[in-house]
């Protein structure tokens, strides 16, 4: 592995040292090892305390690490230098909130204005005047940016509760029709049982996911500006970590944490940021930073499962997964996650005993539950036990399109109710028309009810939507050659074979052997 430094280092006062430090701690980067980047770029940023090049790397990977002293040290460089990048601001945000500081926490909110977090800006100052003691609407109800605005709004319904002015009524309301993330029910019932309002609290974070039953023994808490601030930015991080830059993510996280130290939900959604930026060994690390009477334990444990296995540890992620799917206390949750691993591992059967304790638990479970224990029963060769396990699910989500073609296709390809099946399709393809798995299941279903002409465009669109799709790709070319294509159909076969993997390949290649030529 060759590095081109982008920075120069003198021959003399240990240049080479701090050379070597420096390419030490680009690798340790490269291997998703912030803390010995962090270590090697403090090294090397002592050597040369004024150099923002190194200041920037050491800010990164030390926020990374959660090294607070380093993260400071380097952001001060990078202020000085005038480039510091725009979550610095963050720093200043949690300290004035684990303060409990509002006149800092307005200065603070102040600077975001003029960056791109400035999302954050009307949510920080209508806390800091809660804080206060004066009224934040005026503030929150000013914000224009449509993002701005959403948080505004949860933010308002959460210092209602704050307030006194809000019960828990007006917050559900608020809450289901914004369709705001199962984080700020959270937050708002917690305001609630701190308020005493216990039945209003219950009321909002009803449902069978373990973190909303653990909530619901009562878990209070003040309205501080700790508690705001890090309940925004944890919220905020967890949106941006599936689809946003993960070093801002991580940031929001960090700064989440200092905030409020104990808030667990930021440590989750920091390991879900780090393991995205492939830092899976620190991920792990900051999942064993939550307590086994955390909350969050549930879903930390889910978190550390997953990611073993996608880290190739698929045995310890299995063994630790039915270490908990077996033990006295065991939780729905527990027995999906081993259920899942057991599905991924090809143990259909197995995995389906665990899914049917899944959908018999209290509260009933969604459609994808039914649809999942549906889906290992049919690979387990049990189909007259999961066509009602799959039917379960349509009847629950009429309108999910992976629920209603599952359920079509398979009947489709049993030659089951063609007729029906069809029509369970077209209603998926209606609602999802741009998924090539769909359109392709309802020009399948089209070739086996006799309708091969109506199914070629369909098998056509699919197949150039998803070029590397060797179930499409066969499809398309078995219609060619019901319709006397043959020329058209060796071509899509060829194209299968390709891409399809052993023994499907091997039965390709000896399909198109068989296939007469022209």
């Amino acid at each position: 592995m060759a590095f081109c430094p982008s920075v120069a280092f003198a021959s003399a006062d240990g240049g080479r040292d701090d050379l070597s430090a420096y390419l030490a701690a680009r690798i340790a980067a490269a291997q998703g090892r912030p803390d010995a980047a962090a270590a090697r770029f403090g090294e090397v940023l002592a050597g040369r305390p004024d150099d923002p090049v190194i200041a920037v790397r050491a800010y990164r990977e030390a926020l990374a690490a959660g090294d607070d002293a380093l993260v400071r040290r380097a952001a001060a460089v990078l202020q000085r230098a005038d480039v510091a990048p725009l979550d610095v601001a963050l720093i200043a945000v949690a300290d004035a909130a684990r303060r409990n500081d509002p006149a800092a926490l307005d200065a603070a909110a102040t600077r975001l204005e003029r960056g791109g977090l400035a999302i954050l800006a009307p949510s920080l100052h209508g806390w800091a005047a809660f804080a206060r003691g004066e009224d934040p609407n005026p503030i929150l109800a000013a914000t224009k940016d449509v993002v701005a605005r959403r948080l505004s709004l949860e933010t308002q319904v959460l210092l209602s509760i704050a307030a006194g002015r809000d019960d828990g009524g007006g917050a559900r309301i608020a809450i289901e029709g914004a369709q705001s993330p199962l984080d700020i029910r959270i937050a708002a019932a917690q305001l609630l049982f701190h308020r005493h309002r216990r039945d209003a609290a219950r009321a909002l974070i009803a449902g069978s996911d373990p973190t909303l039953t653990a909530h619901r023994r009562g878990i209070g808490a003040k309205p501080t500006l700790a508690f705001g601030v890090s309940r925004l930015l944890a919220r905020v991080g967890a949106e941006i970590a599936g689809q946003g830059p993960r070093s801002l993510a991580i940031a929001l996280a960090r700064a989440s944490l200092s905030a409020d130290p104990g808030y667990d939900r930021a440590r989750l959604v920091l390991a879900d940021a780090l393991a995205r930026d492939g830092s899976e060994a620190q991920a792990l690390a900051v999942l064993d930073a939550v307590g086994r009477k955390s909350p969050f334990v549930e879903p930390a444990a889910a978190s550390r499962i997953g990611l073993l296995d996608a880290m190739g540890k698929g045995g310890v992620a299995l063994d630790l997964a039915r270490a908990r799917a077996t033990a006295r206390n065991a939780s729905s949750r527990d027995w999906q996650v081993f259920a899942d691993l057991l599905s991924e591992d090809g143990r259909f059967a197995e995995a389906a005993g665990w899914y049917a304790r899944v959908v018999a638990a209290e509260p009933p479970v969604p459609w994808a539950a039914w649809m999942q224990y549906g889906s290992a029963l049919d690979q387990a060769g049990q189909w007259a036990q999961a066509e009602p396990a799959l039917a379960r699910a349509v009847a629950l989500a009429p309108d999910e399109p992976l629920a209603l073609n599952y359920l079509g296709y398979a009947r489709v390809m049993r030659g089951q109710d063609v007729a029906g099946a069809t029509k369970l399709l077209e209603t998926a393809s209606r609602i999802a028309p741009n998924n090539p798995s769909i359109t392709d299941s309802l020009g399948w279903a089209y070739h086996i009810a006799g309708q091969s002409h109506r199914a070629v465009p369909l098998l056509e669109r699919a197949a150039a939507e998803e070029p590397a799709n060797a179930e499409i790709a066969e499809h398309l070319g078995d219609v060619y050659w019901a319709l006397g294509r043959r020329f058209e159909a060796r071509y899509a076969w060829r194209a299968a074979a390709l891409y399809a993997e052993a023994p499907d390949g091997e039965r390709l290649v000896a399909k198109l052997a068989r296939a007469p030529e022209g």
